[in-house]
Parts: structure tokens; C-alpha cells; sequence
């Protein structure tokens, strides 16, 4: 059970306003990350230690799906950080399959031999591709856990102070989890070319993380209006923990 630590208000709140605007945005996120990670590479045309600065384009969402991670940590608790993580998790499996539904229906005779399906299959397929769906949910759930249960476990030992410190602590284990796994996994389904492993997974990590640390001022501005309006700062059950719970 989580413990609430609130500004004049009852112990054990139940109800939010607001927590399910953020689990929408949250889960919105993520999927349009998925697409635009089966869409396209971006070439930044420069090197960093020798390797080229290549990310895949859903690179530009994802961090604002962690920025809003901690803000459900701060803010609602692992608990409910929890449930959102699961629910983005059914969302982008409802959205892989309905895209492979649709690519896989029959398309009209002149959109067929006006080059529809293969434009289709080149920048929607990929969602629906086993590969990148499988690597997303692998990144997704190693990244998204870690960052939650160390913003938990940061917040007690913080005694609530140093928001910067937890989110960018968080951010530097949990992007680094979900990086490595995506790119990995993507890499070994053959939906990524090996000899981008390097470029992708260094240029996502580092752009993911510099993100998260220029938009820190923003993750202060939400959480302390969010704690305001829902009258409320919970402070996680270090006891559970556990991933395996909805």
C-alpha cells in the first residue's frame, strides 16, 4: 500500500483528477515513438568518438514518455506508475496488431498498383513487424520498471528532496536499460543493420538523457502543480516493488 503524505487532506485518497490525463498522454506517447521508430532513421551528419550520430525517429518522443514516468512516480506512486506502464504496454500491442490487420487486408486494385502497399509496408509495416514490437516491449518494460522503482526508492532516501537528482538518476539507469535492450533486440530481428548498433544505441542514449536533464525545470513545474491540485505526495511501498502486478 502506498503511503500519502498530503496537504490537508484525508489519508489513503483514492481518487485523482488528473492521473488519468497523464496516463492518456503517457500512453499516447509511446505509441507514436513505436511508429515513427518503424518510420525512419535520422542522420544528425556528424560522429562522436568515432561513431556516427544515427537515431531512429521515434528517438524524439520517447523522452517525453519518461519525463511523464516520473511525474506519475513522483507524484501517484510505483503503484499506479505501475498500472500506467502496463496499460501503455496493452496499448502498443492493440496498436501493432490492428496495423497488421490492416496491412494484411486487401487493398483497393488502383492504391495496389499505385504503389499503396509497398509504401505501406516500408514506413507502417514496421509496427507490425515481430521484430520491432518485440524490442520495444523488452526496452519498454526494462527501462520503464527501473526508472520508476529507482524514483521510488530515491524518493525516501531523498527524504522528498532533490527531484532533480531522482529524475535524472532514473533517467541515466532506465534509458540506459531500455536503449540497449530496444537497439539489441532490434539489431538481432534484423529490423536495424548491425553495423548501426553502435551509432543507434549511443546517439539515443545520449539524446534521451539530454532531454531529460534540459527539460528538468518543466518535470518541477508539473509535478509541483500536480501535487497542488491533487492535494497529495506519495511516497512509494519499498516492499512492492514487483513489476508482476496490475
Amino acid at each position: 500500500m502506498e503511503t500519502h503524505s498530503t496537504l490537508n487532506a484525508p489519508q489513503e485518497r483514492k481518487h485523482f483528477r488528473y492521473l488519468d490525463i497523464v496516463a492518456v498522454v503517457f500512453t499516447l506517447v509511446l505509441v507514436l515513438s513505436n511508429i515513427a521508430s518503424s518510420a525512419k532513421l535520422i542522420d544528425w551528419g556528424f560522429s562522436l568518438f568515432g561513431t556516427r550520430m544515427v537515431f531512429d525517429a521515434g528517438t524524439l518522443f520517447f523522452p517525453i514518455a519518461y519525463i511523464f514516468g516520473d511525474v506519475l512516480t513522483e507524484v501517484y506512486g510505483y503503484a499506479n506508475s505501475r498500472r500506467v506502464i502496463w496499460m501503455g504496454l496493452i496499448g502498443l500491442v492493440f496498436c501493432a496488431l490492428m496495423f497488421l490487420l490492416i496491412q494484411k487486408l486487401p487493398g483497393e486494385a488502383n492504391w495496389f498498383v499505385e504503389g499503396g502497399q509497398a509504401a505501406y509496408d516500408s514506413i507502417l509495416g514496421g509496427l507490425s513487424s515481430f521484430g520491432i514490437v518485440l524490442a520495444s516491449i523488452v526496452g519498454y518494460l526494462g527501462g520503464s520498471f527501473s526508472n520508476a522503482a529507482i524514483m521510488a526508492i530515491m524518493k525516501h532516501t531523498t527524504k522528498n528532496r532533490f527531484l532533480w537528482l531522482r529524475t535524472i538518476s532514473s533517467t541515466i539507469v532506465g534509458e540506459l536499460i531500455d536503449t540497449l535492450l530496444f537497439v539489441l533486440v532490434a539489431s538481432l530481428s534484423r529490423v536495424f543493420p548491425w553495423e548501426l548498433f553502435a551509432s543507434l544505441a549511443l546517439t539515443n542514449y545520449l539524446f534521451k538523457v539530454a532531454v531529460e536533464a534540459l527539460m528538468t525545470p518543466v518535470t518541477y513545474y508539473v509535478v509541483r502543480k500536480l501535487k497542488i491540485a491533487e492535494n497529495v505526495d506519495v511516497y512509494s511501498d519499498l516492499s512492492d516493488l514487483t513489476p508482476l502486478k496490475f
